[in-house]
């Protein structure tokens, strides 16, 4: 079977640096065709630092990495370096990273790319707001034919938000630009909070992390202790939840995932409900669906996942 063609949108980020140490370790099945970075868990400098960082920390240098947005579409920009700490990866050792960055801009090189795979669509990844690729979206409608489907991580539905009480933090950053995602037709697997919160780095878990060994396997243990802090404290959970590499475990292996069509809306006006989704579940509107939600998971899937990969580090 040919390599998955994929672009990773990101905001390294503790969970995003996660997801790229999987992608990376994967390149048998995914062909990363590029990295594209946007503000979001810290600003635009430090997230194209970090992805950087993951890439060289792998051994995947060879992979081009460019920054996007350093603002949202309409809107300031709101961090989480509370989360996810000032540099962006807590419990990494960050460094300045011999690799260097592409002068390519991330919305110019998403277009680039997707005008050259007409006939091989494109995954996009979006593990971040969404800046980057709808504003790609809005400066070149023709691209959408060349996108096979956007994998994105954000929105809650029975879990409440975890930046107000109704939004996650991706939709909040910028609900406008995943208004477009969502008003593009095109096809749309969305990972929020529902799913996400279930998939934790509960104790015995971390325990098998910090047995596989390796550098990779100890940078990741070490992330995933004051994150797990942090949402134990915050959200009464019993550990840490990964949510953006679930987005590539799903394109890895989409049967971990239970999925149902749905319409999504996103809230783009209300000072009270900004960035909610409203998830049409039980298709109360006559709206057409325009995204697959996923709402259960194989959880010792998706940690299987992760395993192999740090093995494969170690």
């Amino acid at each position: 079977m040919m390599p998955i063609p994929v672009i990773l949108d990101c905001d390294p980020g503790q969970d995003d640096a996660i997801m790229l140490m999987i992608a990376g370790a994967n390149r048998a099945r995914l062909n990363i065709l590029g990295i594209t970075t946007v503000a979001g868990n810290v600003p635009l400098c430090k997230t194209s630092r970090n992805a950087r960082v993951i890439c060289q920390m792998t051994g995947n240098t060879d992979i081009g990495v460019y920054a996007g947005c350093a603002q949202p579409l309409k809107r300031a920009l709101l961090t989480a370096a509370d989360v996810h700490g000032r540099e962006g990866i807590n419990g990494i050792d960050i460094f300045e990273p011999d690799m260097a960055l592409q002068d390519e801009h991330a919305v110019d090189f998403i277009i680039r790319t997707l005008r050259a795979h007409t006939d091989n669509p494109v995954t996009l990844v979006i593990t971040g707001p969404s800046t980057n690729v709808a504003s790609a979206l809005l400066k070149d409608p023709e691209i959408k034919s060349s996108i096979g489907q956007i994998v994105l991580m954000g929105g809650a539905r029975t879990a409440a938000g975890n930046v107000t009480p109704s939004a996650e933090f991706n939709m909040f950053v910028d609900p406008d630009a995943a208004a477009v995602i969502y008003g593009s037709g095109v096809p749309v697997v969305t990972i929020g909070l529902d799913v996400t919160h279930k998939v934790l780095a509960l104790p015995e878990r971390l325990c098998r992390i910090q047995k596989i060994g390796g550098k990779i396997a100890e940078a990741v243990a070490n992330v995933l202790g004051p994150y797990s802090f942090y949402d134990e404290n915050q959200f009464g959970l019993a550990g840490a939840p990964i949510h953006d590499p679930c987005t590539v475990a799903y394109v890895l292996a989409p049967k971990l995932f239970r999925t149902r069509a749905v319409n999504i809306q996103v809230e783009t006006k209300s000072e009270l409900t900004l960035g909610h989704t409203a998830v049409d579940y039980w298709q109360r509107t006559d709206r057409t669906p325009n995204t697959l939600w996923a709402d259960d998971v194989d959880v010792d899937g998706v940690f299987a996942i992760l395993y192999q990969a740090l093995e494969s580090y170690a």
